[in-house]
C-alpha cells in the first residue's frame, strides 16, 4: 500500500468506491426490506410476545448499520453529502429514529416506519417516479387551483339550495364541500347522498351531474395527463443522458484507435526504415 493510499485523499476514494457498489446498496436495500418487515411485527401482540426481545434487538442493530452507512457516506462525498436531496431525505429519516421518544414525543415511535421509504432512495426507478411528481408539481398547482374554485362555487350554490333541508350535507359552505368532495369521489355518491336530495328537489341532478362531469371526469384528468407527461419527459432525459454516455464512450475509442492506428503506422515506418538501411549495407 504506497503513501498516497493512506492519505485522506485515498481513504476517501476507496470509501465511496465501496458505498457506490452495487453489492452495497443491495445490502443496504435488504436491511431496509427486514426492518420494514420487523417494524410490522412490532405492532403485534403475539409477535411481540414469542420474539418481542429479538425484534427490538434486530431494529436496534439495522439503525445501527444505517447509522453507519450515513457516516460512510459523508466521509466518502464531504460536504456534497448535504447538497444531494436524497442524501438530505436519508439523513432525516434515519435522524428521526435516533430521537428518544418519549411520552410527550411518543409520535417518533411510529415515525420509526419511515425508514421503510429509504426504498426510494436505495431503488433507481423509484427515484425516477418520485422525480416525475416533483417535476409536475408546478403544472398540478394550476389545476389544484382551478379545482378550488369550482368547489368553491359549488359549494355556495349547494349550500344555497339544498341547506335548509339538508343541514347535515350542505348546511354550511366547509360541509358541503366535504359532501361535494364524496360526490366527486363517487362515494356512495348516488344512494347516499344525491337520490336522497333528488325526492326533495327533482331537478337536482341538473346540479350534481355536471359537477361530477366537470370535477371527475375532466379536472382529475388532467392530473393524470400531467404525470404521464411528466414521466414520459424524465424518461427521454434519461435516454438522451445514455445516449450522451454512449456518444461520449464512442468518441474516446475512436480516439484511442485512431492515436493506436498512428502508433501502428509509426512502428510500421521505423520497420521498414530499419530493412533499407541493412539491405543498403
Amino acid at each position: 500500500m504506497t503513501a498516497a493510499d493512506d492519505s485522506p485523499r485515498g481513504l476517501r476514494a476507496r470509501t465511496r468506491a465501496l458505498v457506490e457498489r452495487p453489492l452495497f446498496g443491495r445490502v443496504v436495500m435488504a436491511l431496509i426490506v427486514i426492518n420494514a418487515i420487523t417494524l410490522g411485527l412490532e405492532t403485534s401482540e403475539q409477535a411481540m410476545t414469542v420474539a418481542g426481545t429479538f425484534l427490538v434487538t434486530l431494529d436496534r442493530a439495522i439503525l445501527g448499520v444505517f447509522v453507519a452507512e450515513l457516516v460512510l457516506r459523508i466521509f466518502a462525498y464531504g460536504w456534497r453529502f448535504f447538497t444531494q436531496p436524497w442524501s438530505l431525505f436519508d439523513f432525516f429519516v434515519v435522524g428521526i429514529a435516533l430521537v428518544p421518544a418519549t411520552e410527550g414525543l411518543s409520535v417518533l415511535r411510529a415515525l420509526r416506519i419511515l425508514r421503510v421509504l429509504r426504498m426510494i432512495s436505495v431503488v433507481p426507478s423509484l427515484r425516477r417516479v418520485v422525480g416525475a411528481l416533483v417535476s409536475a408539481l408546478p403544472g398540478m398547482g394550476s389545476i389544484v387551483l382551478l379545482l378550488g374554485l369550482v368547489f368553491y362555487v359549488f359549494s355556495v350554490m349547494a349550500t344555497k339550495l339544498f341547506g335548509d333541508t339538508f343541514p347535515q350535507w350542505f348546511g354550511s359552505i366547509g360541509g358541503s364541500a366535504y359532501s361535494l368532495f364524496q360526490i366527486m369521489t363517487l362515494e356512495s355518491w348516488s344512494m347516499g347522498i344525491v337520490r336522497p336530495v333528488m325526492e326533495v328537489y327533482p331537478f337536482a341532478w341538473a346540479f350534481f351531474v355536471p359537477f361530477i362531469l366537470v370535477t371527475s371526469f375532466a379536472v382529475l384528468n388532467l392530473f393524470i395527463g400531467i404525470m404521464v407527461n411528466a414521466m414520459q419527459s424524465e424518461h427521454e432525459e434519461m435516454a438522451q443522458a445514455d445516449r450522451e454516455a454512449i456518444h461520449e464512450e464512442t468518441a474516446a475509442l475512436h480516439s484511442e484507435l485512431k492515436a493506436l492506428r498512428g502508433d501502428i503506422g509509426e512502428l510500421r515506418a521505423a520497420l521498414e526504415t530499419g530493412e533499407i538501411r541493412k539491405s543498403g549495407r
